[in-house]
C-alpha cells in the first residue's frame, strides 16, 4: 500500500533532509582530522585554513551552479548529483597522499553540500503545506545537527579504537582506522552518501517544477497523493495561475519588486556565518585542546556541543510556525552576540573550563533555536517559484562565502590576536544583522508560497503604503517602506 498524506510528505522530506545529514556530518568530520593533519604534513596557519577551508571553496561552487541546474533539470536529480559527489569525495579524502590531493577532494566533496544545501530546502518547501512548511524545512536544519552529532561520535569511536589497538598489525585496514586514524574518519562519510543516493531513487520530482515545465498530470498525480484530489485540483490550478512558462533568470532578481528580497537573501546567511558556526564545527575539539582539555575529552566536549545542536534544533521546529521567522531571527542575532562576547571574555581572562563548556553550549542552543533552521527557511520561502532556484543559490552562495572567509581567516586570527578577541569579534559582527531583520524581513509564518509571491507584487505596487499579505497581521510583521 503507498504512502499518503502527511506520512508520504514526512518520507519525501526526510530524505531530502538526508542532504542536510551529509552537510553536517562533511563539515564537522574534519574537526577530529586536523590535529593529526596538521602534524602529518607540517601545515603552516595558511594552509591549515586552506585545506579545511576548501571544502567551503566547493560549496561556493556548488552552490553558484545549484539554482540554474535545479531549475533546468529539475531537484531530484540534483540532489541525486550531490549524493554521487559525497562518495567520490569520501574516497579521496581517505586515500589522498598530499595536501593538494585532499584539498582536490575536499572541493568535490564541497560541491556536493553546494548542492544539497541549495536544492534540499527548496525541495522540502515546494512539497510541504503551508501550515507545517515551516517545521518541515526546519527538519533539513536537525538533519545537519544530527550529521554534526554522529561525526563527532565517529570520530570519538575511531579515536579510541585506534588508541586500544594501537600495537597490533597495522595493514589492509589497520591503516586506516589505527595507524592513520584520520584516513577513516574522512572516508566514513561513504555510507550516509550511499543511503542517500538509494533513498532518492523513491521520491518524486517538486509538482511546483512540474508545473513550470507543463507536466500538468504529473504535478496533479504528486499533489493527489500528498492533499486529494479535491485538493490537488485547486493547488494545481493556484500554482498554474502565479507559475509561467517564461524561464525565469537572474536579471528578474533585480527587478524593484524583488530587490528588498534579493537584499534580504543575501545579507541574512552572510551574516549568520559570521556568528562563527563553522568555526565551531570544524575546530571544537582543538578549540577546547587549547581551553585545557586532554584530547580524548576534547572530542567528547566536541560531541556534547553536537548533542545540544540536536537538541535545540527540536525547539525551533515545534515553535517556528507558532513563533514566526521575524522574532526567532531577531532574538538569535542577538542572543548569539552576547554568548559569542562571553566566549570569547572566558578565552580573554583564563576562565573555567566548564564556564567555558557551559557558554559554548549557551551559544549552540541559541544558533540551533534560531538561526540553524530559521535562515533556510526564510531562503526556501521568500522567492518566485520560476526563479528560486538562482535565488537560493545566490543566498547559498552567500552563506558559504561568509563561512568560506571566517574559516580561512580563523586560523591567521587565532595565531596573530588570541581566540577571545577573534570570538568577542564576531560577536559585535552580528548586530548590524538583527537590524536587518527588523527592518526588511516581512513575517510568513502559514502563507503559502503563492501568497508571498503575491505579497512582493503588491509591495511593489505602492512603495509608500505599508503592503501586507493576504491575511490578517499587524504592523510589524511586514517591512516599513524604504
Amino acid at each position: 500500500m503507498k504512502l499518503k498524506g502527511k506520512p508520504y510528505v514526512i518520507l519525501i522530506c526526510v530524505t531530502a533532509g538526508l542532504g542536510g545529514f551529509l552537510f553536517g556530518f562533511d563539515t564537522a568530520v574534519i574537526s577530529g582530522a586536523v590535529n593529526f593533519l596538521r602534524t602529518q604534513f607540517q601545515l603552516s596557519p595558511a594552509m591549515e585554513g586552506w585545506v579545511m577551508s576548501s571544502a567551503l571553496l566547493g560549496c561556493v561552487m556548488g552552490a553558484a551552479l545549484a539554482g540554474y541546474l535545479a531549475d533546468k533539470y529539475g531537484r531530484k536529480k540534483i540532489l541525486m548529483v550531490s549524493a554521487l559527489l559525497f562518495i567520490v569525495s569520501s574516497i579521496g579524502c581517505m586515500v589522498a597522499g598530499t595536501p593538494s590531493f585532499l584539498v582536490v577532494a575536499r572541493i568535490v566533496g564541497g560541491i556536493g553540500v553546494g548542492f544539497a544545501a541549495m536544492v534540499a530546502p527548496m525541495f522540502i518547501a515546494e512539497l510541504s503545506p503551508a501550515n507545517w512548511r515551516g517545521r518541515l524545512v526546519s527538519v533539513y536544519q536537525l538533519a545537519i545537527t544530527l550529521g554534526i552529532l554522529c561525526s563527532y561520535l565517529s570520530n570519538t569511536f575511531l579515536l579510541q579504537y585506534a588508541s586500544v589497538h594501537v600495537l597490533e598489525n597495522c595493514d589492509g585496514l589497520n591503516y586506516y582506522l589505527v595507524k592513520e586514524v584520520w584516513r577513516g574518519m574522512l572516508g566514513s562519510n561513504m555510507i550516509p552518501s550511499a543511503l542517500f543516493f538509494l533513498c532518492l531513487l523513491f521520491i518524486p520530482e517538486s509538482p511546483r517544477w512540474l508545473v513550470k515545465e507543463n507536466e500538468n498530470k504529473k504535478a496533479y498525480k504528486i499533489l493527489e497523493r500528498i492533499n486529494g484530489s479535491v485538493e490537488a485540483a485547486i493547488e494545481l490550478l493556484g500554482l498554474k495561475s502565479t507559475i509561467t512558462t517564461e524561464n525565469g533568470s537572474f536579471r528578474q532578481l533585480l527587478e524593484p519588486k524583488m530587490r528588498i528580497a534579493l537584499i534580504i537573501g543575501l545579507a541574512l546567511p552572510f551574516f549568520s556565518q559570521l556568528s562563527g558556526i563553522t568555526t565551531v564545527m570544524y575546530y571544537a575539539p582543538a578549540i577546547f585542546e587549547k581551553a585545557g582539555f586532554q584530547s580524548g575529552w576534547a572530542m567528547g566536549s566536541a560531541s556534547v556541543i553536537g548533542f545540544f545542536n540536536m537538541v535545540f534544533t527540536f525547539v525551533a521546529i515545534s515553535k517556528i510556525d507558532k513563533w514566526g521567522r521575524k522574532p526567532l531571527l531577531i532574538w538569535g542575532f542577538t542572543g548569539l552576540s552576547v554568548a559569542l562576547v562571553l566566549i570569547g571574555w572566558l578565552f580573554y581572562t583564563n576562565g573555567g573550563s566548564s564556564l567555558l563548556l557551559g557558554s559554548f553550549i549557551f551559544y549552540i542552543a541559541i544558533f540551533a533555536a534560531t538561526l540553524g533552521p530559521g535562515i533556510w527557511v526564510i531562503l526556501a520561502e521568500i522567492y518566485p517559484t520560476k526563479i528560486r532556484g538562482r535565488a537560493m543559490s545566490l543566498g547559498t552562495l552567500s552563506l558559504f562565502l561568509g563561512s568560506t572567509f571566517v574559516t580561512q581567516t580563523y586560523p591567521i586570527l587565532r595565531e596573530s590576536l588570541g581566540i577571545g578577541i577573534t570570538f568577542m569579534l564576531y560577536g559585535l559582527a552580528l548586530l548590524p544583522a538583527a537590524w536587518i531583520v527588523k527592518k526588511l524581513v516581512p513575517e510568513t509564518k502559514g502563507k503559502s508560497l503563492e501568497d508571498i509571491e503575491r505579497f512582493w507584487e503588491g509591495r511593489h505596487k505602492d512603495e509608500n503604503e505599508e503592503s501586507a499579505l493576504p491575511y490578517e497581521q499587524t504592523a510589524t510583521d511586514h517591512p516599513k517602506s524604504i
